[in-house]
């Protein structure tokens, strides 16, 4: 600092050392523009190999996640052993001697139809009843259930069976 070749800034108790730039040589107007146009082709070079960067890292991550040939072949193989399987139990199913008619089939149908009739109408029956009786009763249903010992289709997770 002394011989001039660095400056000296004080800041309070601290002292900040820097290059005297007036010592340097001053670029010409087409230095800086040739500067600047190397800058500008760095930054396009530098974005480029960010990107192809990018494109190969994401190519990597799916190779990772992809499975090896041997996982390949041996999913192969258990694909196959799974399909054969299903194969074997269709042929058993097709050749069954116990299929069920269409008429069998029907009149299942009918018995359910008139089975869940039934239940509805029941149960209708009954919340009417209870209804009824819980008009004229001091406490909550809840409370008059359990003292009765009422067990609901909701209390069991029972829901009604659709029409088919």
């Amino acid at each position: 600092a002394q011989q001039g070749r660095v400056r000296e800034k004080v800041y309070g108790k601290q002292k900040i050392y820097f290059a005297d730039q007036e010592q340097l040589p001053a670029a010409s107007d087409a230095e800086l523009r040739g500067l600047d146009g190397e800058i500008a082709t760095r930054s396009a070079q530098l974005q480029a190999l960010q990107q192809s960067c990018r494109h190969m890292e994401a190519e990597l991550k799916d190779l990772n996640s992809s499975m090896t040939t041997p996982e390949m072949a041996r999913e192969i193989e258990t694909l196959r052993k799974d399909c054969a399987s299903y194969s074997e139990k269709l042929e058993r199913i097709k050749s069954a001697t116990n299929h069920v008619t269409p008429e069998e089939k029907e009149k299942v149908c009918r018995e359910q139809q008139l089975y869940r009739r039934e239940w509805r109408r029941r149960k209708r029956m009954a919340t009417e009843l209870l209804d009824a009786i819980l008009e004229g009763y001091p406490k909550s249903k809840k409370q008059f259930f359990e003292e009765v010992g009422i067990e609901t289709d909701e209390d069991h997770g029972v829901v009604l069976p659709a029409a088919v």
